[in-house]
């Protein structure tokens, strides 16, 4: 590892990772990939003809199989004629809020309309497993990183003038559903100088937020139960919740209409040209670039092979097995293509607990030391609830299905003793959702890998990503066409830190 930092030179990479004195081109797997396009159109007549022929007769010979086997849920593979382009400049993997962020900033820094040509990969359109719907909808300040709290204030400002910003001329307004009841954080004695800090941090980078004491928040929501409360950080503005699914929608819609188009498939492969960089010390390291993308129809044998100049790995929870594609953290221990993506799905359950007599209107984004949160849902004495396993409890991420165990056993005792009101309540739903879980430090991965030189990440935000989602796109964006960070330096967000095992961490008081 200590050799990576010798390496003299430049080369096109992050910014203080990669240099070179020799970069020497070498061969990569030639295999010509084989499509049912290639394959199939061998007349004069257009693909789009072939397939809708072709389709026709799937059809009938669906037909015919369903009349033979009644009863029977044999489907046939699909043709699909909505192939991506075969060549776009950007190719954003992930339709998430943060990838569609990323799109509409793209578009929005264009200097020619239409001179940026966007595409958006999506594998699962209706959005039944995005970490986006999935999650609580919340955006707070109370941060102990310069760089969260910049993020969210920016994002916060965003929000507020969203029409603004994604307005669709001769479309119904935006309208978030913003909440504006603030994060209420307690903390016991142990924790609460860790609180003081974090608030003299926060007021400096000009979030309004207010230190209480027991007695005070006691006086302001007397429904909560002080017991081992030493002190309390509550947001006066820019903090609350609000609909994810209708930012999503929203970014989305600006989107396309700047010109944005989006295609249903799966990212399953790239092809890349290897460029070796050679160290003073003559270790050699292979820098890809990424010619194109490989991406699969749903319900197929069809792909399509887009041409592109960068992409962008906005995949989420599985960003890190999109990178292990590439190579990334399958090479030798201690090799930097040995260093993962450190981004993993962990599943989070959200309950949605019916109480009459719970605390009401006013009722803030509480969270308590121990662990527990839960805000108020709506005005029919509906609140949603949960939190995080401890690290030997993290559960399966094979399903979304949801321990109704873990809420009686971990939440409920927790939520009773905060709130006394909850000792009478019932679960009425609930639901479970990823976490782009950063293994590192818990926070975002923004920026170029320094072995993939197009391929810009924008993940790993362990639950921060929807709140942040308006300042990261624009981040990248800038990334992306400007060279550099603009409006925020997020530079300590790069993979730099990850290469040189320095973590970000946020003092927490959970």
């Amino acid at each position: 590892m200590a050799a990576w930092r010798q390496l003299p030179g430049r080369a096109r990479a992050a910014p203080g990772l990669l240099t070179s004195t020799r970069l020497t081109q070498l061969p990569r797997d030639r295999r010509a990939p084989l499509t049912c396009r290639r394959s199939l159109c061998t007349s004069g007549s257009s693909p789009n003809d072939y397939f809708k022929d072709l389709q026709a007769q799937l059809a009938g010979m669906k037909k015919k199989a369903a009349d033979v086997l009644p009863g029977s849920s044999w489907t046939s593979l699909e043709i699909n004629t909505d192939l991506p382009p075969k060549r776009a400049d950007i190719v954003i993997v992930g339709g998430g809020v943060v990838g569609w962020s990323i799109a509409y900033w793209l578009k929005q820094k264009e200097r020619v309309r239409g001179g940026v040509q966007v595409i958006v990969v999506e594998r699962d359109p209706t959005y039944t497993q995005a970490s986006t719907v999935l999650s609580v909808g919340g955006i707070r300040q109370q941060f102990s990183l310069l760089e969260n709290i910049h993020l969210s204030l920016a994002s916060a400002d965003f929000m507020r003038n969203i029409n603004d910003h994604l307005g669709v001329l001769n479309e119904e307004p935006v309208d978030l559903q913003f909440n504006h009841s603030g994060y209420l954080f307690l903390a016991n004695e142990k924790v609460a100088h860790i609180m003081e800090e974090n608030y003299n941090t926060q007021r400096l980078a000009g979030a309004k937020v207010s230190l209480l004491s027991p007695t005070q928040v006691k006086e302001k929501f007397p429904w909560i139960n002080t017991e081992g409360v030493a002190l309390a950080s509550y947001g006066l503005e820019n903090e609350g919740w609000f609909d994810p699914w209708t930012l999503l929608n929203a970014f989305k819609r600006k989107a396309i209409s700047m010109g944005v188009t989006q295609f249903c498939g799966e990212v399953t492969g790239f092809k890349t040209l290897t460029n070796i960089m050679t160290t003073i010390d003559d270790e050699k390291v292979g820098v890809q670039r990424i010619k194109s993308v490989k991406v699969q129809m749903p319900n197929s044998l069809q792909y399509q092979l887009v041409d592109c100049a960068v992409v962008v790995n906005a995949a989420g929870a599985f960003s890190g097995k999109l990178a292990e594609m590439l190579g990334i953290g399958l090479g030798p221990k201690d090799s930097f293509s040995g260093i993962p993506v450190p981004v993993e799905p962990r599943k989070r359950y959200v309950y949605v607990v019916h109480c009459p007599d719970g605390p009401g209107l006013d009722t803030p984004l509480l969270i308590d030391y121990s662990g527990v949160y839960f805000r108020r849902e709506g005005l029919g004495g509906n609140y949603i609830t949960g939190m995080s396993p401890e690290e030997v409890e993290e559960p399966d991420t094979n399903d979304l299905e949801v321990d109704h165990q873990f809420f009686q056993d971990k939440v409920w005792p927790k939520l009773a003793n905060r709130v006394p009101a909850f000792e009478k309540l019932k679960v009425s739903s609930a639901w479970a959702g990823f976490y782009d879980y950063n293994t590192f430090d818990q926070n975002g991965i923004i920026g170029m890998h320094p072995l993939i030189n197009n391929m810009y990440f924008a993940t790993g935000f362990s639950g921060h990503g929807l709140q942040h989602s308006p300042a990261v796109g624009r981040a990248v964006a800038e990334l992306i066409l400007d060279g550099n960070f603009k409006t925020l330096d997020l530079s300590n967000f790069g993979f730099k830190r990850i290469v040189e095992q320095e973590p970000m961490l946020e003092r927490n008081i959970v």
